[in-house]
């Protein structure tokens, strides 16, 4: 009697202390998600699962932007910036939208209506930051494996029998081996105990992927109850019935539940003491075998509530990120074949980054020139970014944006591919190439190339230039090229606006000021801080008098 009264003690310890620390988590969690709000927040991502979803859905996806077009825009700091999400799902979800270049009018107008909601009723926002914080876990970022895998039974035979009564058999033998105190029944349940530690780590790794996603699947249809109950106006009849369709599933998931409350540390005491407990009890293969067939059955339902959850925290990630923005718009999409017209543009990755505006007409594309650190690359790829927050988060960081909806193409990042056997020019030509035979489906694109056919001799990269970029313009693309060729101005004549950033020399200095002006670039900075460096004067008269002579060649 003295141990069964001992054990329940020690159950009543464990069950105050975990409600104990349980309330401590919840109020220390919405301090956390009052101090990040309207802020970038510094987190670790599992890069690997991030991309097995974004993988997943691209399988179905024609328009998703590459790797290289990601690496371009440097995409995974877009990425880190505009995360504001509470939920493993939520991080993969708007990850995924920011890789597919998302292009659907409709789904937009319903993020700003639930963005808005959040932004203006901080109480709702707050409830359902708690709530999607539950899937916070690292665990949570494998229930896409659920519906993006098809999976088979593992066990078979008598070991299937063993695991679906192996709790009930050793708590029998236990309780006999007290009552009884027996020696046989002593070393039977020594023998089951051991027999059991070797079922729960041996086949750990078999298992791998269920004793990530199971428990949390068990969240996941908690957490969505909760959210259609905080925000009834989110309800549809496709995620009431995926919910209560999966009640069986959830059912078959509640009792081991109790894992999700486990401190993280390893070193925890209740954290040890739940381990232990799953071990005795074979609970993990236990909770395989009752629910894998069923998951198989309910793939498309679980995916719903993915969705569902994962738009959900996108919807208060923009919010939050609107908070941030020093300055931001809803952008404005208009026909295909219309102008783009952007004002007061910046990069949001670039602290204190100057605005710049810009009006392109539908059949004219953009030659920038400058010298290098004048703001020509971050200009063009503040472009790109700015239409892909604009088609997927609704949202521009600009005064005003107005263009169609495009699929956006880049060629900034070239480098020699030794293992490959490609020179630079010839990953240049082979990404030029693609963007050339992808740019004319039909539907609008944008177009960002920095320095264009750099890797070659001037007058092959000037003559091919020029015939690429006005073919690029005649079919219903925004070009916007970078160049040091001015050369490229005069042949291109009226097919491209030219503008120019430039800079002044003060002291051996260069000064920016960073914008943007029509016409192509007239300093003679270059040859000036050459002599303000200290260069022979032979070589600076002789560099002006070359100057003068292009300049008067080519009109500049």
């Amino acid at each position: 009697m003295y141990y069964l009264l001992f054990i329940v003690l020690l159950l009543i310890f464990v069950g105050v202390y975990l409600l104990y620390g349980n309330k401590r988590a919840q109020e220390e969690k919405l301090l956390h998600i009052r101090r990040k709000w309207g802020k970038p927040e510094e987190k670790s991502w599992n890069s690997k699962q991030l991309y097995a979803y974004h993988n997943y859905c691209n399988s179905s996806q024609k328009n998703a932007l590459s790797d290289t077009i990601a690496e371009d825009i440097d995409l995974d700091q877009v990425f880190a910036f505009t995360d504001r999400t509470n939920s493993r799902p939520g991080e993969q979800y708007l990850y995924q939208q920011l890789r597919s270049g998302h292009k659907d009018p409709i789904a937009l107008k319903e993020l700003d209506v639930q963005a808005e909601e959040f932004a203006g009723n901080s109480g709702l926002r707050e409830k359902v930051e708690m709530e999607l914080a539950q899937l916070a876990h690292k665990d949570a970022y494998y229930i896409h494996e659920l519906f993006s895998t098809q999976y088979n039974a593992l066990y078979s035979g008598g070991l299937r029998l063993y695991i679906k009564l192996a709790a009930a058999i050793w708590i029998i033998s236990l309780v006999l081996t007290v009552v009884l105190q027996n020696q046989f029944l002593f070393l039977l349940s020594l023998g089951l105990t051991l027999f059991n530690f070797y079922l729960h780590y041996s086949n750990k790794k078999k298992i791998s992927s269920y004793v990530h996603s199971l428990p949390q699947l068990y969240v996941l249809v908690k957490t969505s109850k909760k959210l259609l109950k905080l925000n009834e106006r989110t309800a549809n009849g496709k995620i009431i019935k995926s919910i209560a369709q999966l009640g069986p599933l959830q059912r078959s998931l509640s009792y081991v539940n109790f894992q999700n409350y486990a401190n993280n540390d390893p070193s925890d005491l209740i954290s040890g003491i739940l381990e232990l407990i799953k071990t005795l009890l074979v609970i993990e293969p236990a909770m395989f075998l009752v629910s894998v067939d069923r998951i198989n059955e309910q793939r498309e339902n679980i995916e719903a509530l993915f969705n569902f959850v994962g738009k959900t925290d996108m919807a208060v990630a923009v919010a939050s990120l609107r908070e941030s923005l020093p300055v931001y718009c809803k952008p404005e999409f208009t026909a295909d074949g219309t102008a783009l017209n952007i004002r007061d543009l910046y990069h949001p990755l670039v602290e204190n980054c100057v605005a710049n505006s810009i009006l392109v007409p539908p059949a004219e594309g953009v030659l920038i020139t400058g010298s290098n650190m004048s703001g020509k690359t971050t200009f063009i790829r503040s472009m790109a970014i700015n239409a892909l927050l604009s088609q997927t988060l609704f949202t521009s960081c600009s005064s005003s944006y107005q263009a169609p909806l495009l699929q956006i193409f880049t060629s900034i990042r070239m480098s020699d591919d030794l293992e490959e056997h490609k020179s630079y020019f010839q990953s240049e030509a082979l990404s030029i190439l693609d963007i050339l035979q992808r740019s004319q489906s039909g539907s609008g694109s944008l177009i960002i190339i920095d320095e264009i056919f750099r890797g070659t001799n001037t007058i092959e990269r000037v003559a091919a230039a020029k015939a690429i970029l006005s073919h690029l313009a005649q079919h219903r693309n925004f070009v916007f090229v970078s160049t040091h060729d001015l050369e490229l101005a005069e042949l291109l004549g009226k097919e491209y606006a030219v503008y120019s950033f430039e800079e002044k020399v003060s002291d051996a200095r260069l000064i920016f000021d960073y914008k943007i002006k029509p016409g192509i670039l007239k300093n003679k900075n270059g040859i000036a801080i050459l002599s303000s460096l200290g260069y022979p004067a032979s070589v600076i008269k002789d560099a002006y008098a070359i100057g003068d002579a292009l300049r008067k060649k080519y009109e500049l």
